[in-house]
């Protein structure tokens, strides 16, 4: 499946204004209710777990054959969302099945201790005269949910997240872009068998607090291999924070399981422009990878459009934290009228407690089309999870802007990175790190560490660079046969790093 098609469909949906067409059929709730505590889907999940898969029945052929043109005529009416008309400070509105989402996700409102479902009504939407008129039975639901509060203006509900397709959800921080998605769950991620997409099945929103800035939303997940259950505390703001705790539940031996997964899209910039013709300096929704590893490195690797599937793995044991990151900040560094790519948040992933060993994963898929999430990473624990084994984890990610609080140690980042090639033969690369307090006057107190592997290159050359104030590290390589080169930088100051490590993999193109 191309998720950038969901992602597109998905944005289509949530542009059109909430508030252009009246409506009188709000979400309903079902008269039947069932306890509902702490424990509630774990149990459900545990249960599940001990019986063989059973997919979710399709919708009907006809919904699922709708195109995307015909998706975008039907739309959730705003005026009809959950909570509309009382004084809880969340709107959550649904969305239609059908195209990209063959099945439906059953949901819940929690409130005092009882979980009733939400009726399917196809009242809450409105459609044009060009919808077909499709038929309607007992397999129908609602395909996914979008999140609304007062985030910039009081009675003006903005929306801050969606979860939809699969187990993929996304957020942003105020006044942001989507960009990148996150999954509940990545499983055998780029094995030559074929990956394998878990599912948020059913959804639990309790009702907050009439003060409360923050919505909790359960999830359940099914899958061949696995099951799982979710907790998501989401608070909003300029910063959105979603603090996640699950309890997986494996039916099958895991052996590839990527924890706290990130989806994005990297078509090209600085180090590769040679391949696109383009009008825009780049196209990416995020373009590093941030690490802070165990033993308190903090590591920076750009990410790359290959020419061939490549797959990197950090080993590493307690990390404290990684992410994808979009650097680039101003509407120049894209030129992008429509995209939008320099507002789009960057996520960052904290363990909630000691993970033990395992390897951050980077997957870098081919792409010649910006259509395409070609970059997945996550974390990938070093021993496999046993068929009918529990493994519990939490995490909190940050969707914003500049959401990293880890460098405060190690306060010079990596802004950007080019390459390219030089008349005289090789290649130059150009690192520019940002200026700070911290960075001597003085360039040559600073000490250059540049590893190339087998490839010949030359010593580092540091100046300062007078459009960002801060220093830039540029050396020459000959790649002479090799298909492909890892280098490491960083800059040093009395013994110490100064700087983040810079690493980075070239292919031959």
């Amino acid at each position: 499946m191309i998720r950038r098609d969901v992602l597109k469909a998905i944005a289509a949906l949530a542009a059109l204004p909430a508030t252009a067409w009246a409506g009188d059929n709000r979400l309903a709730l079902k008269e039947t209710a069932a306890p509902f505590g702490p424990d509630t889907v774990t149990n459900r999940a545990r249960i599940l777990a001990s019986k063989p898969y059973a997919p979710r029945p399709m919708i009907p052929e006809a919904w699922r054959k709708l195109t995307y043109d015909q998706y975008r005529q039907i739309w959730f009416d705003g005026r009809n969302a959950l909570w509309e008309g009382t004084d809880v400070p969340q709107r959550v509105d649904v969305f239609p099945p059908g195209l990209y989402f063959p099945q439906a996700v059953a949901m819940h409102v929690v409130a005092e201790g009882e979980a009733r479902p939400i009726a399917f009504d196809m009242g809450v939407f409105d459609r044009t005269d060009q919808f077909p008129d499709l038929p309607v039975d007992d397999t129908l639901g609602y395909s996914g949910l979008r999140l609304r509060a007062e985030l910039e203006k009081q009675g003006i509900f903005q929306e801050y997240a969606v979860f939809q397709g699969a187990s993929y959800f996304r957020g942003i921080g105020t006044g942001e872009t989507y960009g990148l998605s996150a999954r509940g769950l990545a499983l055998k991620t780029g094995d030559p068998a074929g990956e394998e997409f878990p599912d948020f099945t059913a959804f639990w929103l309790e009702r907050p607090a009439a003060d409360s800035n923050s919505l909790v939303l359960h999830a359940l997940l099914d899958s061949p291999s696995c099951t799982g259950a979710y907790r998501f505390e989401i608070t909003h703001g300029p910063v959105l924070q979603m603090k996640v705790r699950a309890t997986l539940f494996a039916r099958e031996e895991l052996t590839h399981l990527g924890i706290a997964p990130l989806t994005s899209m990297f078509l090209f910039d600085d180090t590769m422009r040679q391949r696109f013709s383009d009008f825009r300096p780049a196209v990416h929704d995020s373009d590093g990878l941030l690490m802070h590893n165990g033993i308190g490195e903090v590591i920076w690797r750009p990410l790359s459009n290959p020419l061939n599937l490549q797959i990197s793995s950090f080993v590493d044991n307690n990390p404290r934290g990684f992410g994808l990151l979009q650097r680039k900040r101003q509407f120049s560094d894209f030129n992008d009228l429509e995209a939008l790519y320099h507002n789009r948040p960057a996520v960052w992933i904290t363990p909630g407690e000691d993970w033990g060993k395992g390897a951050v994963t980077l997957v870098e898929i081919p792409a010649d089309l910006e259509i395409y999430d070609n970059i997945v990473s996550y974390w990938r624990p070093a021993t496999p999870l046993p068929a009918g084994a529990e493994h519990k984890m939490s995490y909190t990610m940050h969707w914003g802007a500049d959401p990293v609080a880890v460098t405060a140690d190690v306060p010079v980042k990596v802004l950007n990175t080019a390459i390219g090639g030089r008349m005289e033969g090789g290649q130059v690369v150009v690192i520019d790190f940002a200026p700070g307090p911290e960075v001597p006057e003085d360039l040559s107190e600073i000490e250059v560490v540049i590893r190339g592997g087998e490839v010949p290159l030359t010593p580092g050359i540091l100046q300062r660079n007078p459009e960002t104030n801060g220093p830039r590290l540029a050396f020459t390589f000959q790649p002479e046969d090799a298909a492909f080169a890892e280098f490491r930088a960083q800059l040093r100051l009395a013994g110490e790093p100064l700087s983040e490590v810079w690493l980075y993999r070239w292919t031959r193109t």
